[in-house]
């Protein structure tokens, strides 16, 4: 790092071990973010991707970490590891820190930011692939791959079958030609981005960006305030109430249609299935230790109260 940055002096310390691993680098008030991606998770092109998509961002004037651009003028620094060659990026450090605490100023720049974002990405054409986020890929082909892992939990598997297809012929009844459609950041949670003492923002982890329709990203933000309800946090009311203001804001700087907002639920229960594939695509090197039974048995309570609330059939 030193030598490919010029940086000098700098501890460096992991702080998630995950698909890809990410560590802070620190040296008095100076901070960096360096993530080392696996090979098995994003291949160099997808990389190449997400850097090239940042820059856009970053000139754009988002809210966004950006990579760092190296001595020599690389984004991507490779490291020969015992699994093979591992490919990694330095990245601006998001100021801050993440927050459940969301009033409505911070509802406000959530939704203007990702609105400003969203006005960026639905009029690109990366030159690197990106995954691409649809029916079946969100849907029909996670149900396939998951279903030799709930061999011990028969019924809760034939619930899913019987709601994806409930939940694939709700979309299919939308006219998706008239939705937004462009680079979605696909985990717009609040982890995902840091508000400083000042509560500027900043969003960062790209990782699963990729092409599809952008009300994923609402639907992801979305996804929060179903926890704080199921949590007993704050009431449905409270909740909505919350979302409508994050909305106001996203609507003052790009418009979203109401049939758009309708089709949030089943996109929602897409994305719960999207990632308990996920999960087990990354069985091997990542999940085994939390990806268990007991696991898909809580995930399955989640997703029921999730359809049970949101998804009318």
């Amino acid at each position: 790092m030193e030598k490919a940055y010029g940086l000098s002096g700098m501890v460096c310390k992991l702080l998630v071990h995950n698909v890809s691993d990410t560590y802070l680098l620190h040296k008095d008030n100076e901070k960096y973010i360096f993530k080392l991606y696996r090979d098995s998770h994003r291949k160099l092109g997808e990389i190449k991707a997400e850097v090239e998509l940042l820059n856009i961002l970053k000139n754009a004037d988002t809210k966004v970490s950006y990579p760092i651009q190296a001595l020599n003028g690389d984004f991507i620094q490779s490291f020969h590891a015992a699994e093979g060659v591992r490919n990694g990026i330095l990245f601006s450090f998001a100021a801050g820190k993440p927050t459940l605490d969301y009033n409505d100023c911070r509802l406000q720049a959530v939704g203007t930011e990702m609105a400003r974002i969203h006005n960026v990405t639905s009029s690109l054409q990366l030159s690197n692939p990106r995954r691409v986020y649809d029916v079946d890929t969100t849907l029909l082909q996670p149900l396939e791959y998951i279903k030799p892992e709930f061999a011990e939990l028969p019924e809760e598997y034939e619930w899913l079958k019987t709601t994806t297809e409930k939940v694939v012929e709700k979309i299919n009844q939308f006219d998706l030609s008239k939705f937004s459609y462009g680079y979605c950041h696909y985990d717009f949670l609040p982890h995902n981005f840091h508000f400083d003492e000042q509560d500027n923002l900043t969003f960062f982890d790209f990782d699963f960006a990729g092409k599809g329709l952008l009300a994923n990203d609402l639907m992801t933000f979305n996804i929060h305030f179903f926890f704080d309800v199921h949590s007993k946090k704050s009431t449905q009311e409270e909740a909505d109430q919350k979302f409508e203001v994050f909305l106001n804001a996203y609507r003052q700087v790009r418009p979203v249609t109401d049939e758009e907002i309708a089709a949030i639920p089943y996109f929602g229960f897409a994305f719960w299935m999207f990632f308990l594939e996920f999960y087990q695509l990354h069985f091997e090197d990542w999940s085994n230790t939390f990806y268990t039974l007991r696991f898909k048995k809580e995930r399955m309570g989640w997703i029921r109260s999730y359809v049970e609330k949101y998804c009318k059939f």
